[in-house]
This record gives C-alpha cells, sequence and structure tokens, in this order.
C-alpha cells in the first residue's frame, strides 16, 4: 500500500510539471524539417518588420564537441516597439528578450515549433502593459501557426 501511494504522488508531482510546462510554452506540430521550418518562420517574421538577431544550431555545437544531441535549432528575433516598453517598466526583461523560438526533434521524429508563452513574462516580473503582452501573444500564435502551415 506504501509503495502505491508513493507511485501515485510521483505520478501526481510528473503531471504537475508537465502540465506547467503546457502552461509556459507553446509547442506546436510542424510538418516540416527543423531547418525548413526556421526558414518559414524567419521569412514571415521579416516580411512583418521584426528583426531576426540570431539563428543557433544547437546539434552542431554538441557535435563539435564529440556530444550527441536531439537536433534542434533556436531562432532569436524581436520588436523593440513591444519590447522596449516592457524593459522600461521592469529592466530585467533585457534577459528575457529578444523572444525565441525552438525547433526540435522529439524522440520518435517528430518536429516541433516551442516558444515561451508571454504571460509568463508577465508574471514573472509583475508587467503591467496587458496590452503589449495580448499583443506578443497574438503575433507568436499567427506567425508561428503560419510557420508549420501545410502549403
Amino acid at each position: 500500500m506504501k509503495k502505491y501511494l508513493i507511485s501515485i504522488l510521483l505520478l501526481c508531482a510528473f503531471s504537475l510539471s508537465v502540465a506547467e510546462a503546457n502552461e509556459n510554452y507553446t509547442s506546436i506540430k510542424s510538418p516540416y524539417p527543423i531547418a525548413k521550418t526556421l526558414d518559414r518562420l524567419e521569412k514571415i517574421l521579416k516580411s512583418k518588420g521584426i528583426r531576426v538577431f540570431a539563428r543557433i544550431d544547437h546539434g552542431a555545437g554538441a557535435r563539435k564537441v564529440g556530444k550527441l544531441l536531439h537536433p534542434s535549432q533556436l531562432l532569436i528575433f524581436g520588436n523593440p516597439r513591444m519590447g522596449s516598453p516592457l524593459m522600461n517598466e521592469a529592466p530585467m526583461m533585457g534577459l528575457e528578450l529578444p523572444m525565441k523560438a525552438l525547433v526540435w526533434e522529439d524522440d520518435r521524429g517528430q518536429i516541433w515549433l516551442s516558444y515561451l508563452n508571454p504571460s509568463v513574462l508577465q508574471q514573472r516580473h509583475g508587467l503591467n502593459n496587458k496590452k503589449i503582452i495580448k499583443k506578443m501573444t497574438e503575433a507568436l500564435n499567427v506567425v508561428t501557426h503560419k510557420a508549420v502551415a501545410k502549403d
């Protein structure tokens, strides 16, 4: 009975951490390979006047030091019109911005496009500018879903 209760508690703890991850991040399945998914996202962002700062291939970095890593690439992008007011309100937002999107492959070979939900930033930094958080959320939702949409 004691082992059974411990198992249930562990399962509940795991479920809570998965639920928390789902509330903090949005992950969308992509029908495209990692590079193509990020190419599509980058093109969409640039067409909307959003600056792309960097693209990081985590897998390539791991290979350079002789390590294995599931394929993943990170895109760093931002819009100072939205980010600057948030950093004025909470200077530590400079650690969070610019925004990032991660395209990664899971154990089954499925490609995912993931990003941190702006509401997490709002809570983490006690931001009052709900209008910009709402705009960021809507913009991320639009561009990421468009990037993974089948042509």
